[in-house]
């Protein structure tokens, strides 16, 4: 069995190859400079643990690795766009590179190119492979259009926000475990525990994201904290303070959102801490974390073969940054 930095560094040297043929560059160029950032390869590594947890890792498992990959980063060029975003990890977003009509179609191509690589897996594992992809694919393209909508509703149960976070994250995390498990040879059985894993455990690391926004400490988190504030994000930690807080807190929020004065951040913190939001937060990533280890614990294989996603669960949950 590997760890996940073995595998993360096996699957970096695997994908760290040219993905696009040379001509026409102006289309090319783009994809392969967004491609070499790099990244933390969570998804297709996932794909490959998967795999190991029922069989050694397998070719086909590497193929879908990389689709789920290059899926991954065709949505990422999409909502730099959507998003207006002008860097990524510290460079220039694509759009803002190459210009906004280049950045749609690099996308585009990259999400082809990620079916090029499904077409190479094996004939007995199509299609279901497909099957659980493309419901994926358009599961996260509802989640995305989910966040669009948020932004302009006044009200947003966190029902649908925990809805509208499967949908845009969790699911692939989820399909990224559930396809690796396919080529291991899983039964269905297994196959829905392995998902129901990936998926709660996405749930509990976006609202351990959404806490360290808030109240993580900018040195370790690697970036100024309450940027989600600042922004008016919908996060778990509004949801709950907005349901939890009085009328007076209530009110002052609803005037910091609309008004953005320059103490907005800590006046807004106050009034999470003074509704418990903190400590509720970390009672809710708790509670999805228990559901993803219970299914974990529920797969019918060998224990020693569960340590590595028991290992990422704790790296991904209990980080401080």
């Amino acid at each position: 069995m590997h760890t996940f930095k073995e595998l993360v560094e096996d699957f970096g040297a695997y994908f760290g190859k040219k993905h696009f043929p040379a001509s026409p560059a102006t289309l090319y160029e783009p994809g392969e400079y967004f491609l070499s950032w790099g990244g933390k390869r969570i998804r297709p590594v996932m794909c490959l643990m998967g795999n190991e947890m029922f069989a050694p890792i397998v070719a086909d498992a590497y193929h879908m690795a990389t689709a789920i990959e290059l899926f991954h980063n065709f949505t990422l060029i999409h909502d730099d766009i959507m998003d207006e975003a002008p860097l990524r990890r510290g460079m220039e977003t694509v759009h803002t590179k190459y210009g906004p009509n280049t950045a749609l179609l690099t996308g585009d191509v990259m999400m082809i190119q990620a079916y090029e690589s499904l077409a190479k897996i094996s004939a007995q594992y199509l299609p279901r492979i497909l099957t659980l992809f493309n419901k994926t694919a358009k599961e996260v393209c509802e989640g995305q259009q989910l966040d669009i909508d948020f932004e302009k509703m006044e009200d947003v149960s966190l029902d649908a926000y925990i809805e509208m976070i499967t949908l845009k994250t969790s699911v692939l995390l989820a399909a990224s475990l559930e396809t690796g498990a396919v080529l291991g040879g899983a039964s269905e059985g297994n196959c829905r525990h392995i998902y129901e894993f990936g998926k709660n455990l996405g749930i509990a690391f976006q609202v351990q994201d959404d806490y360290l926004d808030a109240f993580g400490d900018p040195e370790k988190f690697g970036k100024e904290t309450g940027g989600d504030i600042r922004q008016n994000k919908k996060t778990f930690l509004l949801l709950q303070a907005l349901q939890q807080a009085d009328a007076a807190q209530k009110q002052e929020l609803q005037q910091l959102m609309r008004e953005n004065p320059a103490d907005k951040v800590p006046r807004v913190l106050a009034i999470f801490r003074a509704c418990g939001t903190d400590a509720w937060a970390n009672e809710l990533k708790e509670k999805y974390l228990n559901t993803a280890l219970k299914h974990l614990d529920d797969i019918a294989v060998m224990a020693v073969r569960k340590k590595p996603l028991e290992e990422l669960a704790a790296f991904l949950i209990q980080r401080d940054y």
